[in-house]
């Protein structure tokens, strides 16, 4: 099955989710949605989130897993955990923007 884009591919912004379909009834719901934050992030940093759950939180089973050493698996969740502040941030000014 194939990725669910989060960007648009002429201008870069932020998609949107218009319609949502049920396969088994065909039931439809449209309207303007927004993509959760975490479907946000890259399909790697999605996938680093899922291990690192399954690994209870604790980076040094996510580094034996990733074989790679702690400080690189402790920098890599920094760098996910700065994106997710700065989707929020981003998220936070569109809400203040539409609410004008």
């Amino acid at each position: 099955m194939s990725q669910l884009p989060v960007q648009c591919p002429a201008c870069k912004e932020q998609l949107k989710v218009k319609r949502l379909v049920c396969e088994n009834c065909q039931t439809q719901v449209e309207g303007l949605y927004e993509l959760p934050l975490l479907v946000r992030l890259e399909s790697e940093e999605q996938a680093f989130l899922i291990d690192f759950l399954k690994c209870s939180g604790s980076l040094k089973d996510m580094a034996a897993l990733m074989k790679l050493s702690y400080p690189t698996v402790r920098n890599r969740l920094d760098e996910i955990i700065d994106k997710i502040k700065q989707l929020e941030k981003t998220v936070a000014k569109e809400a203040k923007e539409k609410s004008k």
